[in-house]
């Protein structure tokens, strides 16, 4: 799955300059793109979050971010700095790293 960002259906971004809010969009969009496979963020294992270079000290915002969306145990997350991403307003990135599935 690729990695999924802070825009809505009609690709305006949500959070522009808050971190916090564009991981939890960015959570909810991959919500949705797991559901369109039969999955939950339940079957989530890790996480590879790319975060802008600029908004790295953030980290209790992410973590709050992480916990509204996983609870107290969010999956294991590389947490990876970048100095830009695919549109300068975006501040973080998160893609799946693994996703668990039942076998049927």
């Amino acid at each position: 799955m690729s990695g999924q960002v802070a825009w809505d259906a009609d690709r305006n971004i949500v959070g522009a300059g808050d971190i916090g809010r564009q991981l939890e969009k960015s959570l909810e969009n991959l919500a949705v793109a797991l559901a369109s496979v039969g999955a939950t963020l339940d079957d989530v294992g890790s996480l590879r979050l790319y975060i802008k270079l600029s908004h790295m000290h953030e980290s209790g915002a992410i973590t709050t971010a992480l916990r509204a969306a996983f609870g107290e145990n969010p999956p294991c997350a590389t947490w990876i700095g970048v100095p830009s991403l695919a549109n300068d307003a975006f501040l973080i990135e998160v893609e799946p790293s693994n996703v668990f599935l039942a076998r049927k």
